[in-house]
Protein backbone atom coordinates (compact mmCIF):
# COMPACT_ATOMS: atom_id res chain seq x y z
CA UNK A 1 0.00 0.00 0.00
CA UNK A 2 2.66 2.63 0.65
CA UNK A 3 4.50 1.76 -2.54
CA UNK A 4 1.46 2.37 -4.14
CA UNK A 5 0.58 5.87 -2.26
CA UNK A 6 4.53 6.59 -3.03
CA UNK A 7 3.47 5.56 -7.03
CA UNK A 8 0.71 8.36 -6.85
CA UNK A 9 2.73 10.87 -5.19
CA UNK A 10 5.40 10.77 -8.38
CA UNK A 11 2.32 10.69 -10.61
CA UNK A 12 1.08 14.20 -9.32
CA UNK A 13 4.85 15.77 -9.10
CA UNK A 14 5.26 14.62 -12.76
CA UNK A 15 2.29 16.20 -13.84
CA UNK A 16 3.47 19.37 -11.91
CA UNK A 17 6.56 19.27 -13.13
CA UNK A 18 5.05 18.99 -16.67
CA UNK A 19 2.45 22.07 -16.15
CA UNK A 20 5.84 24.20 -15.25
CA UNK A 21 7.40 23.53 -18.59
CA UNK A 22 4.02 24.29 -20.37
CA UNK A 23 3.32 27.81 -18.80
CA UNK A 24 7.00 28.59 -19.03
CA UNK A 25 6.18 28.13 -22.77
CA UNK A 26 2.82 29.86 -23.17
CA UNK A 27 4.80 32.96 -21.17
CA UNK A 28 7.22 32.72 -23.40
CA UNK A 29 5.93 32.40 -26.62
CA UNK A 30 3.45 35.55 -26.22
CA UNK A 31 6.48 37.51 -25.09
CA UNK A 32 8.48 36.10 -28.13
CA UNK A 33 5.50 37.61 -30.45
CA UNK A 34 5.54 40.98 -28.23
CA UNK A 35 9.12 41.67 -28.06
CA UNK A 36 10.28 39.91 -31.79
CA UNK A 37 12.48 38.06 -29.84
CA UNK A 38 13.93 35.14 -32.08
CA UNK A 39 15.78 34.05 -28.85
CA UNK A 40 12.81 33.71 -26.91
CA UNK A 41 11.35 31.52 -29.87
CA UNK A 42 13.56 29.17 -29.90
CA UNK A 43 13.28 28.48 -26.55
CA UNK A 44 9.73 27.38 -27.01
CA UNK A 45 10.74 25.12 -29.74
CA UNK A 46 13.35 23.74 -27.81
CA UNK A 47 11.10 22.93 -24.88
CA UNK A 48 8.69 20.79 -27.13
CA UNK A 49 10.37 17.92 -27.18
CA UNK A 50 10.52 17.42 -23.44
CA UNK A 51 6.70 18.14 -22.86
CA UNK A 52 6.01 15.27 -26.00
CA UNK A 53 8.79 13.00 -23.67
CA UNK A 54 6.67 13.46 -20.36
CA UNK A 55 3.54 12.88 -22.05
CA UNK A 56 4.82 9.82 -22.77
CA UNK A 57 6.14 8.89 -19.07
CA UNK A 58 2.89 9.85 -17.49
CA UNK A 59 0.65 8.15 -19.31
CA UNK A 60 2.75 5.11 -19.28
CA UNK A 61 3.19 5.67 -15.42
CA UNK A 62 -1.15 6.16 -14.96
CA UNK A 63 -1.62 3.59 -17.37
CA UNK A 64 0.80 1.55 -15.21
CA UNK A 65 -1.26 2.14 -11.66
CA UNK A 66 -4.92 1.36 -13.38
CA UNK A 67 -3.48 -2.35 -14.38
CA UNK A 68 -1.34 -3.06 -11.78
CA UNK A 69 -3.06 -1.64 -8.74
CA UNK A 70 -6.79 -1.67 -9.67
CA UNK A 71 -7.70 1.28 -7.76
CA UNK A 72 -10.73 2.46 -6.34
CA UNK A 73 -12.92 5.77 -6.03
CA UNK A 74 -10.59 8.93 -5.05
CA UNK A 75 -7.43 6.94 -6.12
CA UNK A 76 -9.04 6.05 -9.61
CA UNK A 77 -10.38 9.19 -10.20
CA UNK A 78 -6.82 10.89 -9.50
CA UNK A 79 -5.63 8.48 -12.03
CA UNK A 80 -7.73 8.88 -14.61
CA UNK A 81 -8.14 12.41 -14.20
CA UNK A 82 -4.12 12.61 -14.27
CA UNK A 83 -4.46 11.16 -17.84
CA UNK A 84 -7.02 13.78 -19.15
CA UNK A 85 -4.62 16.59 -17.78
CA UNK A 86 -1.45 15.09 -18.58
CA UNK A 87 -3.05 15.53 -22.52
CA UNK A 88 -4.90 19.61 -21.90
CA UNK A 89 -0.97 20.01 -20.48
CA UNK A 90 0.67 18.50 -24.08
CA UNK A 91 -1.62 20.22 -26.10
CA UNK A 92 -0.77 23.22 -24.76
CA UNK A 93 2.48 23.16 -25.26
CA UNK A 94 1.64 22.45 -29.21
CA UNK A 95 -0.42 25.75 -28.66
CA UNK A 96 2.61 27.94 -27.46
CA UNK A 97 4.75 26.30 -30.35
CA UNK A 98 1.99 27.27 -32.71
CA UNK A 99 2.64 31.18 -31.43
CA UNK A 100 5.63 31.03 -31.65
CA UNK A 101 5.52 29.79 -35.05
CA UNK A 102 3.45 32.78 -35.86
CA UNK A 103 5.59 35.32 -33.90
CA UNK A 104 8.08 33.87 -36.36
CA UNK A 105 6.22 34.59 -39.11
CA UNK A 106 5.03 38.00 -38.30
CA UNK A 107 8.99 39.17 -37.36
CA UNK A 108 10.08 39.44 -41.03
CA UNK A 109 8.23 42.52 -41.59
CA UNK A 110 8.09 45.63 -39.71
CA UNK A 111 4.87 46.07 -37.07
CA UNK A 112 1.84 46.71 -38.29
CA UNK A 113 0.19 47.68 -35.26
CA UNK A 114 0.68 47.87 -31.37
CA UNK A 115 -0.31 45.01 -29.43
CA UNK A 116 -2.62 45.41 -26.91
CA UNK A 117 -5.49 43.18 -26.03
CA UNK A 118 -3.71 39.85 -27.15
CA UNK A 119 -1.38 40.30 -24.17
CA UNK A 120 -4.25 40.80 -22.43
CA UNK A 121 -5.96 37.78 -23.18
CA UNK A 122 -2.43 36.00 -22.99
CA UNK A 123 -1.99 37.16 -19.38
CA UNK A 124 -5.77 35.75 -18.77
CA UNK A 125 -5.35 32.37 -20.07
CA UNK A 126 -2.21 32.31 -18.50
CA UNK A 127 -3.65 32.96 -14.81
CA UNK A 128 -6.25 30.34 -16.01
CA UNK A 129 -3.30 28.05 -16.38
CA UNK A 130 -1.88 28.72 -12.80
CA UNK A 131 -4.99 28.53 -11.57
CA UNK A 132 -5.79 25.27 -12.44
CA UNK A 133 -2.93 23.79 -11.76
CA UNK A 134 -3.45 25.37 -8.00
CA UNK A 135 -6.83 23.62 -7.55
CA UNK A 136 -5.03 20.70 -8.06
CA UNK A 137 -2.59 20.67 -6.22
CA UNK A 138 -4.81 22.20 -3.13
CA UNK A 139 -8.23 19.90 -4.17
CA UNK A 140 -9.59 23.48 -4.56
CA UNK A 141 -13.41 23.61 -6.05
CA UNK A 142 -13.79 27.18 -5.62
CA UNK A 143 -10.78 28.16 -7.31
CA UNK A 144 -11.52 25.68 -9.86
CA UNK A 145 -14.74 27.06 -10.51
CA UNK A 146 -13.35 30.44 -11.26
CA UNK A 147 -11.54 28.87 -14.09
CA UNK A 148 -14.64 28.03 -15.54
CA UNK A 149 -15.98 31.84 -15.43
CA UNK A 150 -12.46 33.41 -16.48
CA UNK A 151 -13.35 31.40 -20.56
CA UNK A 152 -15.64 34.37 -20.90
CA UNK A 153 -13.57 36.80 -20.19
CA UNK A 154 -10.84 35.44 -22.87
CA UNK A 155 -14.02 34.39 -25.25
CA UNK A 156 -15.25 37.93 -25.01
CA UNK A 157 -11.59 39.08 -25.63
CA UNK A 158 -10.98 36.62 -28.53
CA UNK A 159 -14.39 38.64 -30.19
CA UNK A 160 -12.97 42.05 -29.70
CA UNK A 161 -9.85 40.99 -31.56
CA UNK A 162 -11.23 39.02 -34.64
CA UNK A 163 -13.48 42.50 -35.14
CA UNK A 164 -11.01 45.09 -34.92
CA UNK A 165 -8.47 42.44 -36.76
CA UNK A 166 -11.45 42.17 -39.64
CA UNK A 167 -11.89 45.93 -39.68
CA UNK A 168 -7.37 46.90 -39.70
CA UNK A 169 -7.70 44.18 -43.12
CA UNK A 170 -10.47 46.21 -44.69
CA UNK A 171 -8.75 49.41 -44.19
CA UNK A 172 -5.03 48.06 -44.81
CA UNK A 173 -5.36 45.22 -47.25
CA UNK A 174 -1.66 45.02 -48.04
CA UNK A 175 -1.07 44.19 -44.38
CA UNK A 176 -3.64 41.05 -44.55
CA UNK A 177 -1.21 37.93 -44.27
CA UNK A 178 0.19 39.70 -40.89
CA UNK A 179 -3.23 40.24 -39.37
CA UNK A 180 -4.20 36.88 -40.16
CA UNK A 181 -1.25 35.77 -38.18
CA UNK A 182 -3.01 37.61 -35.26
CA UNK A 183 -6.41 35.85 -35.73
CA UNK A 184 -4.78 32.59 -35.46
CA UNK A 185 -2.11 33.87 -32.67
CA UNK A 186 -5.69 34.93 -30.85
CA UNK A 187 -6.96 31.55 -31.65
CA UNK A 188 -4.45 29.56 -29.91
CA UNK A 189 -5.02 31.81 -26.58
CA UNK A 190 -8.64 30.91 -26.60
CA UNK A 191 -7.29 27.18 -27.37
CA UNK A 192 -4.98 27.09 -24.00
CA UNK A 193 -8.02 29.18 -22.32
CA UNK A 194 -10.33 25.77 -23.47
CA UNK A 195 -7.85 23.14 -22.62
CA UNK A 196 -7.40 25.12 -19.28
CA UNK A 197 -11.42 24.54 -18.35
CA UNK A 198 -11.08 20.92 -18.98
CA UNK A 199 -8.56 20.57 -16.40
CA UNK A 200 -10.81 22.77 -13.71
CA UNK A 201 -13.79 20.11 -14.92
CA UNK A 202 -11.40 17.45 -13.99
CA UNK A 203 -10.67 18.87 -11.15
CA UNK A 204 -14.45 19.15 -9.79
CA UNK A 205 -14.63 15.44 -10.56
CA UNK A 206 -11.67 14.41 -8.76
CA UNK A 207 -12.56 15.98 -5.81
CA UNK A 208 -16.18 15.83 -6.13
CA UNK A 209 -17.08 12.47 -8.36
CA UNK A 210 -19.07 14.97 -10.40
CA UNK A 211 -18.98 15.35 -14.35
CA UNK A 212 -19.10 19.14 -14.65
CA UNK A 213 -18.38 19.79 -18.53
CA UNK A 214 -20.34 21.70 -20.41
CA UNK A 215 -20.16 24.58 -17.68
CA UNK A 216 -23.79 22.37 -16.30
CA UNK A 217 -22.19 22.77 -12.67
CA UNK A 218 -21.08 26.71 -12.82
CA UNK A 219 -24.79 27.52 -14.69
CA UNK A 220 -26.72 25.39 -11.66
CA UNK A 221 -25.16 27.46 -8.40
Amino acid sequence: MRHFVQELDELRQQLLTMSGLVESGIYTSVQALVRRDRELAQQVLKNEARINQMEIEIDDMAVSLLALQQPMAADLRLITSAIKINNDLERMGDLAVNIVERALSLMRDPEIKPLVDIPRMASLAEDMVRKTLDAFVKKDIELARSVLVSDDAVDGLRDAIYLELIRFMQDRPEAIPQAIDLLFVARNLERIADHATNIAEDVLFLVQGVDVRHHAEVHNT
